[in-house]
């Protein structure tokens, strides 16, 4: 079979029809990758209003434009909305489009599972905002510590709507990461040894692994709350034998390794950027492997550094102290990587390369701010204070949105196939820096003068009043410089240069396909000989027998763990609307559990059953000749 042939027999087998049908029965990585990265950053937005809203709030002292309870219904819905549905999905969005086209494959191990975490995620996220737009909104922060949480302090369903939208997006959080271990392990291109990754896929798998062991704390700790608040159990209270700190145990037991999900995947972003415009390969290849490896194994043995101010004994604030130092470590050597491969190399600045290199400074300042913070003396007067504010948003902001915007401006002409406008990018990456700094270091400040968090408003006699109305400013500058970005998106859909398939002169294996990529992204699985493959060659006259065999049905290649030597050829399933109903009968189970409508969750279970069945169902294989 001719080249062109069997690129219309792959046509065939692997497009998606552009109809309502399609769009919603797709399993196609490319199509779910960009949807997830659409909603994700809907939802940053979402968050990013809140956020100031509220600094409008504390702008001056004694301010009224939010009661009391708004404020604090606001502030969670920011916290939450911003951790939970931003920062992760946002980076599996990246991850769900680029690993097929990284390892060489075709799809990802489980492309209906791909499909059902997606619409989990979504579905997950409305159910969240039906509580607002109801006026039940949840109050208590996204760590929503007990006893504040329970029935007596917390009525209504709020915090209902809190624990099992969470339990929903946990779901669809597990589902992604064991797809992720599935496709980076077992379907890596012919040659792609574990040695030769690119560090992407690294950070990738390091971070789904540790999803599979923290985020089961988390879907527990909202188990035991929905139990307590409305099947009267008693995990959390004192006086019926439960503890409070059980919530502040579970909470954080996911809650920093979490930390290292929303970061590492940002610093394998860049661990391919930076080399790129610096025009020569990373510095420290294995050593920066193994501290992406170390930092998410180390990350399970540092969440009490939350908790120093509940009263536990020394010798055990001293182990997660130096937990807390000793994670530090492996984030400086793949900084010192980094800028390594800035020094030796020749740099190109584009707007890509600012992002990422504005990146590794908020993450040094932020990093420096959370290991002074992990000295347990000092920990306890800045603990409930701004200081503490300022930090995670220069680590969550530093090492994620920033990472993300330049893999944006890097990765959205593969996706799209029209090139962003650098000069309007520069202008944005310029206006965002500036306008973080402005707003969020001076926290660190009024942090140190005593201003506590997690306040609606402050007494004009306190002196706050300056400083607050520096970071208001800052705020919305950051805000503007993000607008200009989207704005960019838009006009450079329409009227960007096209992009061809290597605009970066990159070497990873997603840049040696047409921008956007086909419908079944290569004829021939490639092989690979080292890191860089897109420097590799290859023998256009070869025998395409394995092409012919790849191309009678919907095939990837599947491969042993270490060396990726091929084993076999794994069919591949085709569209299907089952994944979305099975994710909306979820959702209507976890909503009628909110209202207590008992015979509904029982209909909304028979049902998840019944999808379950179909989904599993032995069908026969199409495309088979």
């Amino acid at each position: 079979m001719s080249t062109l042939a069997a690129e219309e027999q792959l046509t065939r087998l692997w497009e998606t029809p552009k109809t309502i049908y399609g769009w919603f029965a797709s399993v196609d990585h490319k199509d779910l990758g960009i949807r997830y990265l659409t909603t994700a950053f809907i939802f940053l937005i979402i968050g990013g209003v809140e956020a100031l809203i509220m600094r409008l709030q504390l702008t001056h002292a004694n301010g009224a434009l939010l009661t009391p309870e708004a404020y604090n219904e606001l502030f969670s819905m920011h916290g939450i909305t911003m951790i939970f549905w931003y920062a992760s999905p946002i980076l599996s969005g990246f991850s769900v489009y680029l690993v097929p086209l990284m390892t060489g494959a075709r799809d990802v191990a489980y492309p209906r599972l791909n499909s059902f975490t997606y619409w989990s995620f979504l579905f997950s996220g409305i159910l969240l905002y039906i509580g607002p737009f109801t006026g039940q909104a949840p109050h208590a922060g996204w760590f929503s510590y007990m006893p504040y949480t329970n029935i007596v302090y917390s009525p209504g369903h709020g915090m209902d709507f809190y624990a099992l939208s969470l339990i929903m997006l946990g779901i669809s959080t597990t589902g992604a990461a064991i797809n992720f271990i599935a496709t980076i392990l077992f379907f890596r291109a012919p040659g792609m040894a574990i040695s030769k990754m690119p560090l992407f896929l690294y950070s990738t798998l390091t971070i789904s692994c540790t999803i599979l062991f923290a985020m089961p704390a988390l879907t527990l700790a909202c188990v035991f709350l929905e139990l307590e608040r409305r099947w009267g159990m008693h995990f959390f209270g004192s006086a019926s034998g439960g503890s409070p700190l059980l919530w502040q145990q579970l909470f954080w037991f996911f809650g920093h390794p979490w930390v290292y999900v929303i970061f590492l995947p940002a610093t394998g972003m860049i661990s391919i950027i930076i080399p790129v415009f610096s025009r020569r390969p990373i510095v420290g290849y294995p050593y920066v492997a193994m501290s992406t490896v170390l930092t998410g194994v180390v990350g399970f043995s540092v969440w009490l550094h939350h908790m120093f101010t509940v009263g536990m004994s020394d010798l055990t604030m001293s182990f997660f102290s130096a937990g807390s130092m000793m994670i530090s470590l492996f984030t400086t050597i793949t900084i010192f990587a980094w800028l390594a491969t800035v020094w030796k190399g020749r740099p190109v600045v584009t707007t890509s390369m600012l992002y990422a290199l504005g990146s590794v400074a908020l993450l040094v300042i932020g990093g420096l701010s959370g290991v002074v913070a992990g000295i347990i003396p000092v920990d306890w007067q800045l603990h409930n204070t701004y200081y503490v504010v300022a930090h995670i948003h220069y680590v969550l902001i530093g090492a994620n949105v920033f990472p993300v915007f330049a893999g944006l401006y890097f990765w959205l002409p593969k996706m799209t196939g029209r090139m962003m406008d650098e000069r309007i990018g520069k202008w944005s990456f310029w206006v965002m820096f500036v306008g973080f700094n402005v707003g969020f270091f001076p926290m660190h400040i009024v942090g140190l003068m005593g201003m506590p968090r997690r306040i609606y408003t402050y007494a004009a006699n306190l002196g706050l009043q300056p400083m607050n109305e520096v970071m208001t400013f800052g705020a919305f500058l950051f805000g503007v410089g993000m607008l200009i970005s989207i704005v960019n998106l838009f006009y450079s859909l329409r009227h960007g240069e096209l992009a061809g398939n290597n605009p970066w002169n990159a070497d990873g294996l997603e840049w040696a396909m047409s921008s956007p990529p086909p419908d079944y992204e290569v004829v021939r699985i490639p092989a690979v000989a080292t890191r860089h493959p897109l420097w590799d060659t290859f023998d256009e006259d070869e025998d395409p027998g394995d092409l012919r065999v790849l191309s009678q049905a919907r095939l990837c290649i599947t491969s042993n763990m270490l060396d990726a030597v091929p084993q076999a050829a794994a069919t591949m399933p085709n569209l299907s609307l089952v994944p979305m109903f099975l994710a909306l009968a979820l959702f209507v189970f976890f909503l009628a559990l909110v209202y207590q409508w008992m015979w509904v969750c029982l209909a909304a279970l028979i049902l998840t059953f019944l999808l379950g069945c179909t989904w599993l169902w032995p069908r026969p294989i199409k495309g088979h000749l």
